[in-house]
Protein backbone atom coordinates (compact mmCIF):
# COMPACT_ATOMS: atom_id res chain seq x y z
CA UNK A 1 0.00 0.00 0.00
CA UNK A 2 1.15 3.52 -0.79
CA UNK A 3 1.88 5.64 2.28
CA UNK A 4 0.50 9.19 2.45
CA UNK A 5 2.55 11.72 4.41
CA UNK A 6 0.77 13.75 7.08
CA UNK A 7 1.75 17.03 8.72
CA UNK A 8 0.48 18.40 12.02
CA UNK A 9 -1.98 21.17 11.12
CA UNK A 10 -3.39 22.05 14.52
CA UNK A 11 -4.11 21.10 18.09
CA UNK A 12 -7.13 22.51 19.89
CA UNK A 13 -9.43 21.87 22.83
CA UNK A 14 -12.28 19.50 21.95
CA UNK A 15 -15.70 21.12 21.78
CA UNK A 16 -17.50 17.83 22.21
CA UNK A 17 -15.44 15.83 24.73
CA UNK A 18 -14.52 17.38 28.05
CA UNK A 19 -10.80 17.19 28.83
CA UNK A 20 -9.94 16.01 25.32
CA UNK A 21 -8.14 17.68 22.44
CA UNK A 22 -8.41 17.46 18.66
CA UNK A 23 -5.13 16.82 16.86
CA UNK A 24 -5.51 17.60 13.17
CA UNK A 25 -3.12 15.97 10.71
CA UNK A 26 -3.17 17.31 7.15
CA UNK A 27 -2.34 15.43 3.96
CA UNK A 28 1.00 16.79 2.68
CA UNK A 29 0.28 18.48 -0.65
CA UNK A 30 -3.44 17.71 -0.37
CA UNK A 31 -6.64 19.15 1.07
CA UNK A 32 -7.71 16.32 3.34
CA UNK A 33 -7.10 16.22 7.05
CA UNK A 34 -7.42 13.60 9.74
CA UNK A 35 -8.83 14.79 13.10
CA UNK A 36 -7.85 12.58 16.03
CA UNK A 37 -9.21 13.01 19.56
CA UNK A 38 -6.47 12.67 22.19
CA UNK A 39 -6.14 13.17 25.93
CA UNK A 40 -4.91 16.28 27.67
CA UNK A 41 -1.56 14.82 28.74
CA UNK A 42 -0.76 13.65 25.22
CA UNK A 43 -1.83 17.01 23.77
CA UNK A 44 0.47 18.73 26.24
CA UNK A 45 3.35 16.42 25.31
CA UNK A 46 2.92 17.25 21.61
CA UNK A 47 2.41 20.99 22.19
CA UNK A 48 5.54 21.30 24.33
CA UNK A 49 7.72 19.94 21.55
CA UNK A 50 5.96 21.90 18.79
CA UNK A 51 6.40 25.12 20.77
CA UNK A 52 10.07 24.29 21.56
CA UNK A 53 9.47 24.55 25.31
CA UNK A 54 11.73 22.92 27.84
CA UNK A 55 9.92 21.39 30.82
CA UNK A 56 11.61 21.59 34.21
CA UNK A 57 11.75 17.76 34.33
CA UNK A 58 11.67 15.33 31.39
CA UNK A 59 8.26 14.09 30.31
CA UNK A 60 7.74 10.40 29.52
CA UNK A 61 8.22 10.95 25.78
CA UNK A 62 11.45 12.88 26.42
CA UNK A 63 12.65 10.03 28.62
CA UNK A 64 11.90 7.54 25.84
CA UNK A 65 13.86 9.66 23.35
CA UNK A 66 16.87 9.86 25.66
CA UNK A 67 16.67 6.13 26.37
CA UNK A 68 16.47 5.26 22.67
CA UNK A 69 19.35 7.55 21.75
CA UNK A 70 21.49 6.15 24.58
CA UNK A 71 21.21 2.71 22.96
CA UNK A 72 21.53 4.01 19.37
CA UNK A 73 17.91 3.26 18.51
CA UNK A 74 16.39 5.53 15.88
CA UNK A 75 12.74 6.26 15.19
CA UNK A 76 12.35 6.28 11.41
CA UNK A 77 8.62 6.88 10.92
CA UNK A 78 5.17 6.62 12.42
CA UNK A 79 2.36 4.94 10.48
CA UNK A 80 -1.33 5.26 11.31
CA UNK A 81 -2.34 1.95 9.82
CA UNK A 82 -5.85 1.10 10.99
CA UNK A 83 -9.14 2.54 12.20
CA UNK A 84 -11.54 0.35 14.17
CA UNK A 85 -14.76 1.75 15.67
CA UNK A 86 -13.33 5.27 15.78
CA UNK A 87 -10.00 4.22 17.31
CA UNK A 88 -6.83 4.82 15.29
CA UNK A 89 -3.99 2.29 15.46
CA UNK A 90 -0.38 3.34 14.92
CA UNK A 91 3.04 1.77 14.83
CA UNK A 92 6.48 3.22 15.34
CA UNK A 93 9.17 2.02 12.95
CA UNK A 94 12.51 1.86 14.79
CA UNK A 95 16.00 1.01 13.60
CA UNK A 96 19.19 -0.25 15.22
CA UNK A 97 22.30 -1.44 13.41
CA UNK A 98 20.46 -1.56 10.08
CA UNK A 99 17.61 -3.72 11.45
CA UNK A 100 14.05 -2.41 11.56
CA UNK A 101 11.33 -3.17 14.10
CA UNK A 102 7.71 -2.10 14.33
CA UNK A 103 6.24 -1.25 17.73
CA UNK A 104 2.50 -0.95 18.30
CA UNK A 105 1.56 2.34 19.99
CA UNK A 106 -1.33 4.62 20.78
CA UNK A 107 -1.54 7.18 17.98
CA UNK A 108 -1.09 10.13 20.35
CA UNK A 109 2.07 8.62 21.86
CA UNK A 110 3.45 7.75 18.43
CA UNK A 111 2.95 11.34 17.24
CA UNK A 112 4.49 12.76 20.44
CA UNK A 113 7.57 10.67 19.64
CA UNK A 114 7.50 11.61 15.94
CA UNK A 115 7.77 15.31 16.77
CA UNK A 116 10.68 14.62 19.14
CA UNK A 117 12.58 12.48 16.64
CA UNK A 118 11.56 14.75 13.74
CA UNK A 119 10.43 11.73 11.75
CA UNK A 120 7.60 11.61 9.20
CA UNK A 121 4.03 10.56 9.96
CA UNK A 122 2.18 8.46 7.38
CA UNK A 123 -1.20 6.85 6.83
CA UNK A 124 -2.93 4.93 4.04
CA UNK A 125 -5.59 5.96 1.54
CA UNK A 126 -8.28 3.79 3.16
CA UNK A 127 -7.81 5.64 6.49
CA UNK A 128 -8.07 9.08 4.85
CA UNK A 129 -11.03 7.95 2.76
CA UNK A 130 -13.00 6.74 5.79
CA UNK A 131 -12.04 9.33 8.44
CA UNK A 132 -10.56 12.26 6.52
CA UNK A 133 -12.30 15.59 6.03
CA UNK A 134 -11.77 18.16 3.29
CA UNK A 135 -10.19 21.55 3.90
CA UNK A 136 -10.71 24.60 1.70
CA UNK A 137 -7.92 26.89 0.44
CA UNK A 138 -7.66 28.58 3.86
CA UNK A 139 -7.22 25.23 5.66
CA UNK A 140 -10.71 25.50 7.15
CA UNK A 141 -13.35 22.80 7.24
CA UNK A 142 -15.68 22.86 4.25
CA UNK A 143 -19.36 23.47 4.91
CA UNK A 144 -20.32 19.97 3.82
CA UNK A 145 -17.73 18.27 6.00
CA UNK A 146 -19.11 15.96 8.70
CA UNK A 147 -19.35 17.33 12.21
CA UNK A 148 -15.74 17.35 13.35
CA UNK A 149 -13.67 19.32 15.80
CA UNK A 150 -13.21 22.96 14.86
CA UNK A 151 -10.12 24.84 15.92
CA UNK A 152 -10.89 26.94 18.95
CA UNK A 153 -9.26 30.30 19.07
CA UNK A 154 -9.06 31.00 22.77
CA UNK A 155 -7.92 34.29 24.24
CA UNK A 156 -7.02 34.35 27.92
CA UNK A 157 -8.70 37.30 29.61
CA UNK A 158 -6.38 40.26 29.99
CA UNK A 159 -3.74 38.90 27.59
CA UNK A 160 -4.66 41.45 24.92
CA UNK A 161 -3.91 44.31 27.30
CA UNK A 162 -0.43 43.07 28.34
CA UNK A 163 2.75 44.41 26.80
CA UNK A 164 5.49 42.11 25.49
CA UNK A 165 7.52 42.24 28.72
CA UNK A 166 4.47 41.22 30.75
CA UNK A 167 3.71 38.41 28.31
CA UNK A 168 7.31 37.14 28.55
CA UNK A 169 7.07 37.19 32.36
CA UNK A 170 3.76 35.28 32.28
CA UNK A 171 5.29 32.80 29.82
CA UNK A 172 8.17 32.12 32.21
CA UNK A 173 5.73 31.63 35.10
CA UNK A 174 3.52 29.29 33.07
CA UNK A 175 6.53 27.12 32.16
CA UNK A 176 7.75 27.05 35.77
CA UNK A 177 4.24 26.01 36.87
CA UNK A 178 4.20 23.38 34.10
CA UNK A 179 1.03 24.93 32.64
CA UNK A 180 2.09 24.25 29.08
CA UNK A 181 -1.34 24.88 27.58
CA UNK A 182 -1.30 28.45 28.90
CA UNK A 183 2.36 28.84 27.90
CA UNK A 184 1.49 27.82 24.36
CA UNK A 185 -1.26 30.45 24.17
CA UNK A 186 1.05 33.14 25.53
CA UNK A 187 3.76 32.13 23.04
CA UNK A 188 1.20 32.40 20.20
CA UNK A 189 0.25 35.89 21.34
CA UNK A 190 3.92 36.94 21.50
CA UNK A 191 4.57 35.52 18.01
CA UNK A 192 1.47 37.21 16.63
CA UNK A 193 2.66 40.59 17.91
CA UNK A 194 6.21 40.02 16.69
CA UNK A 195 4.92 39.39 13.15
CA UNK A 196 2.90 42.64 13.18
Amino acid sequence: MVKIKLDIVGLSYSQTQSGAYALVLGEAGGKRSLPIIIGGYEAQAIAIELEKMTPTRPLTHDLFKTFAQSFQIGVEEVIIYNLVEGVFFAKIVCSKDGKFSEIDARTSDAIALAVRFKCPIFTYENILASAGILLDENNELTADAPEQENTIVEQKSGMATMNLDQLEEHLTQAIENEDYELASKIRDEINKRSES
